[in-house]
């Protein structure tokens, strides 16, 4: 949790080469089951937003999204989406309570258009 409060986004093999200074004895495997826990007690946040690795980060219940450069990987957090947003709303629930809905951004951020 000190790593992840650093802020920013987090891959599991982040996490794991950070922890494993002050704890050798730790796996992957360890990491990815507190990772998960976390989660799962909303104390953090996955963010599937690419095709490459899951992130995690400190939920902050602030319903901010991403956005992602399609070309470097680069996330950054953007606000709640403003204006129309019909996409948010689902037009069918099948019973489910729907908890929340996730926007990604995807684009090129500025330093990959100058390439």
């Amino acid at each position: 949790m000190r790593l992840l409060g650093r802020g920013g986004h987090w891959s599991a093999t982040e996490v794991f080469d950070e922890v494993k200074v002050e704890l050798p004895g730790t796996s992957v495997q360890a990491v990815y089951g507190v990772l998960s826990a976390l989660c799962e007690v909303r104390i953090l946040r996955k963010i599937e937003a690419s095709a490459g690795a899951a992130l995690y980060e400190v939920h902050r219940g602030d319903n901010h999204h991403h956005l992602v450069c399609v070309m470097c990987g680069d996330i950054r957090d953007v606000p709640c989406a403003v204006g129309q947003a019909p996409c948010l709303t689902a037009s069918e629930s099948h019973g489910y309570e729907i908890l929340a809905a996730d926007v990604t951004y995807r684009g090129v951020c500025p330093a990959c258009a100058t390439v």
